[in-house]
Parts: structure tokens; C-alpha cells; sequence
């Protein structure tokens, strides 16, 4: 496989069952492992679901009957996903990058940033909660909302699981659960944030800006290397 390729992008317009994106992602990050296939970033929707997090407190799902409930791999706690959302996979090979997690979770996090500069929203990382926040002053002194999250698992130094950015879903279904485990800051979207912005508009935000701060590996495939 040609070095120095660029990550495949793959776009699914329907809802994808969350079982059926598991499985996938598991064998694409096996076969990137293996060299035999190319770096994946997969952008799609899910059905209303929560998933949970290797930190998740069951405290923390709140309404447990509302939805489906899937244990998963990925860091981090309990998440909310549904239509509206853009979820973005990204398979990446570490080991043709740098093999650094924290430095991986940063990239995730400056990417968002970047995207969200797309449409003139200031996101910002704070220390203790993963994720890109969003300042709210009309909403009360030091209120800040959620408007990505942030969940990986590593396996042979590929990547899995990824990053989830809130464009139009429900932002009531957040209520089942608390996202994250913080309580004390709300949720918000593009469109709650007065952003008239439709999915393909993210997609393109979020292809560019990967360009642009992660961009393609630095070392030949596995199976070149």
C-alpha cells in the first residue's frame, strides 16, 4: 500500500445502527493494523441511543428506559447520539503518526475548534472535561454548554470510536442522561447557537480543517515500513 496516503472518507446518509458501526469499525482498524486497508474517517448519524464509556457511572443514566443502551470500549462516560448529530470515526493508524494518545485527543479537540471557527463559534477545551465547550454569559455568570464530545479506543495503535458534533438533534434527549458526568453546564448545537448550517455544510468544514490539522500520515504503511 502507497505511503503517505490520504485517509478514505466515507459519507452514509441513513441512520446507522450502532451494532452495525461497532462491527465495522473493529474489522477497518483490524485491517489497517494488518496494512491492508487505508486510514477511514466514517461521518454518519445513529439512531436516539446512549452509549457508555469505560468511566461511566450508572448514576448517571438518568432515564434508562428511554433508549437504547450500549456498553462500549471507548473512553470517557455516558454520551447521547441521534439525528442531528454529525459522528465522525476516524480509523487512523498512530503508529504512521505519533503514538501519543493525549496528543491524539488534542488534535480531535483543535480539529473540532477549527471547524467550528467554519461558522464563527468560539469552542474552547477546559481542564477535567473532554470535549469542546461553548461560553453562554446570557445564560448565567460562568454558563457554559457542550457542544462536542470526544471518544476514542486504541487497538494495535489504530484508532476507533471517535468525535460527535451537535448540528440539530433533540437537545432534550441529552436529559436522560448527564452527559459526561457534569451536571453543571447544558448542551447546545449549531443551530441552537443561531447558525443556519446544514450537514453537508459540516462535512465540509470537518474534511477541510482535517486537512489542515491532522492532515495524512507521516510514515509508509505497515506493510511498506
Amino acid at each position: 500500500m502507497e505511503g503517505n496516503m490520504e485517509p478514505e472518507w466515507k459519507i452514509t446518509d441513513a441512520p446507522v445502527p450502532y451494532e452495525e458501526a461497532l462491527a465495522f469499525m473493529e474489522a477497518r482498524a483490524e485491517a489497517i493494523a494488518a496494512g491492508k486497508a487505508p486510514e477511514l474517517v466514517w461521518l454518519l448519524e445513529h439512531p436516539p441511543l446512549y452509549t457508555a464509556g469505560t468511566s461511566s457511572d450508572p448514576a448517571d443514566l438518568l432515564t434508562p428506559d428511554r433508549f437504547p443502551v450500549f456498553q462500549t470500549g471507548r473512553g470517557g462516560q455516558y454520551t447521547y447520539h441521534g439525528p442531528g448529530q454529525r459522528v465522525a470515526y476516524v480509523m487512523l493508524d498512530l503508529k504512521r503518526r505519533t503514538p501519543d494518545v493525549r496528543l491524539f485527543v488534542q488534535d480531535l479537540e483543535r480539529w473540532l475548534i477549527a471547524t467550528l471557527a467554519r461558522f464563527n463559534i468560539k469552542g474552547e477545551i477546559r481542564d477535567g472535561r473532554v470535549g469542546v465547550w461553548v461560553q453562554r454569559p446570557e445564560r448565567g455568570a460562568g454558563r457554559e454548554d457542550k457542544i462536542a464530545a470526544i471518544g476514542i479506543r486504541l487497538r494495535k495503535w489504530v484508532s476507533f470510536h471517535g468525535i460527535s458534533l451537535n448540528v440539530d438533534p433533540e437537545l432534550d434527549h441529552f436529559s436522560g442522561i448527564v452527559p459526561c458526568g457534569i451536571s453543571q453546564h447544558g448542551v447546545t448545537s449549531l443551530i441552537d447557537l443561531g447558525q443556519l448550517v446544514s450537514m453537508a455544510d459540516v462535512d465540509m468544514a470537518l474534511k477541510e480543517c482535517f486537512a489542515d490539522v491532522i492532515g495524512p500520515p507521516r510514515l509508509a504503511s505497515r506493510e511498506d515500513a
